[in-house]
């Protein structure tokens, strides 16, 4: 099979990093144009001395017409406001293109304004019809979706351990639709790359510390993908923690169950017939909890259910790479899918460990 050619733009923050670093063992696919702005002109090895590319690539400053006669795929990891720059003119030259910030995530432009105003007044756009045919990339929710779309918004890492362990139960109708919490923690590398002060070792390490206790950008992304499969309004309670680790997230679901006699086996055998056909997602049995360490450096997502009988309550734990299956990994999913390949293909579903 012919090699499909793909560009990075975005290549030297933690993003654009796991992509190149996932691609450099894939098969198929191969990184043949790096895009940046502030790196643009500089050789790679400059910036990135510990992850050699054949060739020694010279950045490019992100240039539509050049990428397109460079690659068939594109990546963006760009902050939030900035892809949409790119995007129109980047789909009006053929190319198919997997979106790893927020900027497609909501079908309604309205919707991300009001949700990212301040990159919406720094960055002004007007392609709304772009935002409602943009696929939302979770893979094993929308994978034939993906392989048919020319622009797939890549999820929140949030977003996606969440939903993976939500999902098959409001498909079913099994929980209520109010009450739903979720309780996340996550490393310090999804602030990504710039630095921030409270992300520093001084100031994280030793710590645990909850952020965007109410109003977090990723609830509203929940929701509208909950709302989605389960065929009504859903609303939700979502509170992240910064741990002192750097990579790694776990989200611990909590919902009513309609029906209380349910127990954590049946739940369980639910989740497994629901990712079946899904090489990425595992089902850990009943009694056996997930860790971030398992995932590491993995594509892999470990889903583990409990059932409190005394209070009628599912819990269900989602632990991910928040950088692979989080974002980068889960991007090239969705590469795989739109060039016509199986979506795991070139992914790591092992960890070294510890």
């Amino acid at each position: 099979m012919v090699q499909q050619r793909v560009a990075v733009i975005g290549a030297s923050g933690y993003g654009g990093l796991q992509t190149l670093r996932l691609l450099a063992d894939h098969p198929q696919l191969t990184v043949t144009y790096l895009g940046g702005e502030r790196s643009s002109g500089r050789r790679w090895s400059e910036l990135v001395p510990f992850l050699p590319l054949p060739g020694d690539p010279i950045v490019q400053s992100p240039d539509p017409e050049a990428i397109a006669a460079a690659a068939d795929l594109v990546v963006l990891s760009l902050p939030n406001g900035l892809a949409s720059r790119l995007v129109p003119d980047l789909l009006d030259r053929g190319l198919k293109v997997v979106d790893l910030s927020a900027d497609y995530r909501y079908r309604s432009l309205s919707q991300w304004r009001e949700v990212y105003a301040a990159e919406a007044r720094e960055h002004p756009r007007d392609d709304a019809a772009l935002c409602a045919e943009a696929v939302y990339g979770l893979v094993e929710l929308e994978e034939e979706r993906i392989a048919a779309a020319r622009l797939v918004a890549a999820p929140g890492c949030f977003p996606t351990a969440s939903l993976l362990a939500l999902s098959p139960f409001l498909r079913q109708g099994l929980i209520e639709s109010s009450g739903i919490i979720i309780d996340a923690k996550t490393g310090t590398s999804g602030g990504g790359r710039a630095a921030k002060e409270h992300l520093l070792l001084a100031e994280a390490s030793e710590a645990v510390s909850p952020y965007g206790v109410v109003g977090h950008r990723h609830t509203s992304e929940i929701e509208q993908l909950a709302t989605q499969v389960a065929g009504q309004p859903i609303q939700l309670q979502f509170t992240p923690h910064l741990m002192p680790m750097v990579r790694g997230l776990l989200a611990t679901v909590y919902a009513r169950l309609r029906d209380p006699g349910l127990t954590a086996e049946d739940c369980t055998t639910l989740l497994e017939v629901a990712y079946r056909h899904s090489d990425s997602v595992s089902v850990l049995p009943v009694g056996t909890y997930p860790s971030t360490k398992w995932v590491r450096q993995t594509n892999r997502a470990l889903l583990s259910v409990q059932v409190d009988q005394r209070t009628g309550q599912l819990i269900v734990m989602s632990a991910i790479d928040n950088l692979v299956k989080g974002q980068a990994g889960q991007g090239v999913q969705a590469l795989n899918l739109m060039a016509g390949l199986p979506a795991s293909l070139g992914l790591p579903l092992l960890p070294f460990y510890p």
